[in-house]
């Protein structure tokens, strides 16, 4: 595959100065484990310690997350025989014999008397307003909401769903879940009722909390049919718990959520296997029904305290936000900042209400030390000309992470010019699947425009040609080659497995490919080039998607743009470029050829598309991802029913227009 050529030495933009790194928790981390587990010693400076870490953290896999959950203080109510009794790809097995809880660890800040009137929560919505939820209010409530659920009959393994947007219901309600071994699972109150029972039906809950409508763009939003239909399409329901954020009454047979939580009660924790299961996501689902992806209690615990308490060096102190839906693996990221006891930041509306600073804004009045969102929202910010460090304080925003799609180098620039120089931009790389990152933040490491810091630690990322060999300073498919504690412990309803193991090591027989295109630098960074599944194939050149849409989408004509490639019946290939044009932008032969211009001096005439053409938006997942591969099924004649599913898209009408599109040019 051919792509951008890397610069040897890309921009630097930002370095942790040497107090920064001293202080880094990583640092004491590595100090500690090279004492106590045989860690390489530190001394050789930031980026050969970290090098040094990370491969003695896949080396000896079992070793680092024995070190990792001493470090973090894990609590196993029954021991474990050993770290890691069994490496193989799928179905390694993690601290054999251990019991523990996860929301136990997730509420423990609240145990400490100092603290328990301080924030755990703290709730903000498109009004201005800002909610406190001190650690002692939330353990509370989850101990009374986990009460509930056991008087309702829900027991380890029973199935809680949630329809419910990123207000604190929705978190006590993961928590109390978790504390009664429940398996959460959860929708954003924006999809509609197809696109919930697709996921929700797969896994039969017996418990539903339902909001009665959300606010967003500043309007109310009813969603009391919906919910009517779901009480109906899902049989296995027991209760239903109404959450009234537009005011209504609880429907007849409801429970009412603030009578559920009135008074606290102190929880009570299920010890629950390693492997239990503590949740179910799903997959975008745009070619089929969703994949219902299940992951433990102890290995997500485990994960996100090396995600966020090493990898963000977020702990007490810090407020953490993350734009982000219930609907979307950041959520459930978000909410496990309370292990490292950092304070959360919900926000519940619209990212650009009342206008393209929102989130910019909510970060300035929670005083977010890390906040994180799109790629896509930060250039939207770059192109509607937004000032964030000009106009408003964000003095105590230390790190801003990106995620959902790779950040261009512009996007890192403009962050950097932008909000502030002093600025850890932390591009992070992973999915769903883990419920974490690949790739992403160090706090002791540099940062170059349009790159990755570093793998993360035991993360055994590399890049792979198509013999399965590995390679450095170039293209390939990015595949993790030993097993990560996060992987799922299978799919929903896929009792032999053959879902699973056909989604991620079909290619590569016990080695997981993600489907992404990667370029390890020999610098040690990781640079994202697109999806390996919806790949640009000329001339026998593969090509990522992601490089075009970086070099069109300066112009500021072009909103947003979508490329794919069509292999045509008589053999002849077909690679349009669709742009979505800013407000008073004209798609004339100037455009068209200022398009092509930039793509064949910036990239090479391989990219040039064989057509320019107008549409009127760009269709995405449901958590914003482009939806390439459904629009290539269009183009290449699949009926619309069969190409996608409606219910996965952000705005099924655009299918309509691909689907016209077509069909005309097959006349």
């Amino acid at each position: 595959m051919t792509t951008a050529a890397q610069p040897a030495h890309p921009p630097l933009l930002w370095r942790p100065g040497p107090e920064q790194v001293a202080a880094a928790r990583l640092t004491r981390f590595h100090a500690w484990a090279a004492e106590r587990h045989g860690a390489p010693a530190p001394g050789g400076g930031p980026a050969a310690d970290y090098a040094a870490l990370h491969r003695w953290s896949v080396a000896e896999l079992g070793r680092f997350w024995q070190a990792l959950a001493e470090w973090f203080q894990v609590r196993f109510s029954a021991p474990y025989e050993t770290a890691l009794a069994d490496r193989a790809m799928p179905g390694a097995r993690w601290f054999p014999g251990a019991a523990l809880n996860y929301a136990e660890h997730a509420l423990s800040a609240g145990e400490d008397p100092a603290r328990a009137a301080g924030p755990a929560l703290l709730c903000a919505d498109e009004t201005g307003g800002l909610r406190p939820v001190s650690w002692a209010e939330l353990r509370g409530q989850v101990g009374a909401l986990a009460a509930e659920l056991r008087r309702l009959g829900v027991r380890p393994g029973d199935r809680v769903s949630g329809y419910v947007p990123n207000v604190p219901q929705a978190a006590v309600a993961l928590l109390a879940t978790a504390a009664v071994g429940g398996v959460w699972t959860s929708c954003s109150p924006d999809f509609g009722a197809r696109g919930v029972l697709d996921r929700f039906r797969q896994v039969e809950p017996v418990v539903l909390f339902a909001v009665d409508g959300y606010t967003y763009g500043g309007r109310p939003h009813d969603r009391t049919g919906t919910v009517a239909e779901l009480r109906r399409e899902l049989p296995g329901l027991r209760a239903v718990v109404h959450i009234p954020l537009l005011g209504t009454p609880a429907p007849e047979g409801a429970l009412d959520w603030d009578a559920v939580v009135r008074d606290p009660v102190e929880p009570v924790f299920e010890q629950v296997p390693f492997d239990h299961p503590l949740w179910v996501l799903y997959s975008s689902g745009t070619t089929g029904l969703p994949k219902a992806i299940v992951q433990s209690q102890g290995g997500i615990l485990l994960e996100h305290l090396k995600q966020l308490g090493l990898h963000n060096d977020l702990g007490p102190g810090d407020r953490f936000f993350w734009y982000t839906s219930t609907g979307w693996m950041m959520w459930n990221l978000l909410v496990s900042g309370l292990l490292v006891g950092a304070t959360v930041v919900l926000y519940d509306g619209s990212p650009g209400h009342p206008g393209p600073d929102a989130q910019w804004r909510v970060a300035e009045r929670t005083g977010a030390t890390l906040y994180g969102t799109s790629a896509g929202y930060v250039m939207a910010c770059r192109k509607a000309g937004v000032r964030p460090g000009r106009d408003l304080d964000l003095s105590r925003v230390r790190c801003v992470g990106i995620t959902g799609s790779p950040l261009p180098p512009d996007g890192f620039r403009w962050l950097h010019d932008e909000v502030s120089e002093d600025l850890w931009i932390a591009s992070v790389s992973g999915g769903t699947d883990v419920c974490s990152g690949f790739a992403g933040a160090v706090p002791t490491l540099p940062v170059y425009a349009g790159e990755i810091q570093a793998p993360s630690l035991a993360v055994d990322l590399q890049a792979w040609d198509e013999h399965g060999g590995p390679v450095v300073d170039e293209v390939g498919e990015l595949v993790v080659a030993s097993p990560m504690p996060s992987m799922p412990v299978r799919f929903w309803n896929d009792p032999a497995g053959s879902r699973y193991r056909e989604s991620y090591f079909a290619m590569f027989p016990g080695v997981w490919r993600h489907g992404d295109w990667t370029t390890v630098t020999s610098r040690g960074t990781v640079v994202i080039h697109g999806r390996s599944d919806s790949t640009l194939n000329r001339q026998g050149v593969r090509m990522g998607s992601a490089d075009i849409y970086e070099v069109v989408e300066r112009l500021p004509e072009i909103r947003e743009s979508l490329v794919i490639g069509v292999e045509q019946p008589d053999g002849g290939y077909w690679m349009p470029l669709f742009v979505h044009l800013a407000p008073g932008a004209v798609l004339d032969e100037d455009l068209r050829g200022r398009v092509r211009a930039a793509l064949r001096e910036q990239l090479s005439p391989r990219h040039v598309p064989d057509e320019i053409l107008q549409v009127p938006g760009v269709p995405h997942t449901l958590t914003g991802k482009r939806i390439e591969v459904p629009v290539k099924r269009l183009m290449q004649g699949v009926p619309l029913e069969r190409a996608v599913n409606p219910g996965s898209v952000d705005d099924p009408g655009l299918l309509d227009f691909f689907a016209e599109l077509a069909r005309g040019r097959a006349t």
